[in-house]
């Protein structure tokens, strides 16, 4: 990616997530341990992010809300209490990714210590959204899903 169109990305990755922040009740949840010092992760991180985010949305193309349930953090898993619940929201707020007939991660990004997963998603009339994943880095070690921000696109996939 050119860096230009990198320093694009990262300007709107940080206005939608200062956006998302502002609208997250409760103070916000660090990402990584030393925020301020790190611009990226290593590729093994970048790549369990991808597969965690694809295997929730094979869940929830699948219906499996409780599969689904269980790749996000435990403050979504809080907040809604169940896989149902969790798919009957996704089913209502975020059909853009259940009807998606491509998706495509492009570069993921840490802005100000929260770490940033973009999937471009096209719909079956061509509308182009990008998704913005929040992740969670667990006590383990693993990843978490911590939210999501559909951001609407002017481009219109061919």
């Amino acid at each position: 990616m050119g860096s230009t169109l990198r320093s694009a990305l990262t300007a709107i990755l940080a206005v939608l997530l200062a956006a998302h922040c502002v609208l997250l009740p409760g103070p916000p949840q660090a990402a990584v341990p030393e925020p301020r010092s790190m611009a990226t992760l290593p590729e093994a991180d970048w790549t369990a992010i991808k597969a965690l985010i694809s295997e929730q949305l094979a869940a929830l193309k699948a219906g499996d809300g409780m599969k689904a349930f269980g790749y996000a953090s435990p403050g979504i898993r809080q907040q809604f209490g169940s896989g149902g619940a969790f798919l009957e929201m996704v089913r209502t707020s975020y059909g853009a990714l259940l009807a998606a007939r491509y998706t495509e991660f492009l570069d993921g990004a840490v802005i100000d210590g929260r770490v940033i997963q973009p999937l471009r998603v096209i719909a079956p009339d061509n509308t182009v959204v990008v998704a913005l994943y929040t992740m969670e880095r667990q006590p383990g070690g693993g990843w978490k899903i911590a939210g999501c921000i559909l951001a609407p696109s002017t481009v219109k996939a061919a």
